[in-house]
């Protein structure tokens, strides 16, 4: 048999052991993070020759390998809290019960009575925080902060009243923060002493058959991966939108199914795969006495006996 590849895998990753993730947590085995959405996803292998060297001209004589390698990389176009956290060995903080400070930004008017109204700005719900610290500074007619800072302000709601009467009519940026509930905020907090983990990680693919042209289901099995930490987070208003790549060191593990043998990598090709059929049927089909359901009925429009318009 011979078979070529041009598919994408999706990726499951189960956690090695309990884990808890932000305000989840996961069992051994149980799925943690599901990727349908990947770019590629590659299996590089590896090892290293030394060579006996000698006689006439020092020819190669005899070859020894080891330190074989093998890394598995995933580069994935979408990317979810979880996802990063996995990646990056970030904190992921979700808490049903507390608030958290978000910092927002926003240009403004000052009116001819001296307010700063920033409705605009926020989401119906959303107020100033008073509390915290709100800076505004005049702008040059370009948008650029001139460092004229505007104090004496009274935080009302979605307002700033108060400023004086030289500043009136003129543009500002506003510096400021808002609360929100936790629950509506994903945050994601990356220090210098956790890393990304390890996890048992599952793949799916097809390779095609060469004989018939039928798509095989492929299953590639890593029973002990530990992502790299290093990562790339791209932000650009031109090009190709930014992707993730995980990175995966493949070390011995035992599958799920055999605990006598460690192996780096697992790939089973499901053979039996047999052509499929159409089942494909018309969905503008003309059935005797239709009647249009009342949702989406239009009082505008008659309907015939059999539906027709």
């Amino acid at each position: 048999m011979k078979f070529g590849v041009r598919e994408i895998a999706n990726v499951v990753f189960k956690a090695k052991a309990d884990t808890t993730i932000g305000t989840s947590t996961f069992k051994a085995g149980q799925p943690v993070l599901y990727i349908d959405s990947a770019t590629t996803s590659t299996i590089e292998g590896a090892a290293t020759t030394v060579y006996a060297q000698g006689g006439r001209g020092n020819t190669r004589l005899i070859a020894w390998e080891g330190e074989k390698t093998l890394t598995f990389t995933v580069e994935d176009a979408l990317l979810s809290p979880i996802g990063f956290s996995i990646l990056s060995g970030a904190g992921l903080f979700k808490d049903e019960e507390k608030q958290v400070h978000v910092h927002v930004t926003s240009q403004a008017y000052v009116s001819d009575t001296g307010v700063i109204d920033l409705t605009d700005a926020l989401e119906s719900e959303e107020e100033i925080d008073a509390t915290a610290p709100v800076f505004v500074m005049v702008t040059e007619a370009d948008g650029s902060i001139t460092g004229d800072l505007i104090t004496g302000l009274t935080t009302s709601g979605k307002t700033l009243t108060g400023a004086a009467s030289k500043y009136h009519g003129k543009t500002v940026f506003v510096d400021f923060y808002v609360v929100k509930d936790s629950a509506d905020v994903s945050e994601l907090q990356i220090d210098a002493e956790h890393f990304a983990g390890n996890y048992y990680v599952e793949a799916s693919t097809l390779f095609r058959r060469e004989s018939d042209g039928v798509d095989m289901p492929a299953e590639i099995t890593l029973p002990n991966v530990k992502i790299q930490s290093n990562f790339t987070f791209n932000m650009a208003a031109t090009g190709d939108p930014s992707t993730f790549s995980f990175t995966m060191d493949a070390f011995p593990g035992y599958t799920m199914f055999d605990r006598t043998k460690k192996v780096l990598c697992v790939i089973q090709i499901v053979e039996d795969a047999k052509a499929g059929t159409d089942i494909r049927k018309s969905v503008m089909e003309h059935t005797t006495g239709f009647t249009m359901p009342e949702a989406q009925n239009d009082s505008n429009v008659e309907y015939g006996e059999a539906g027709s318009i």
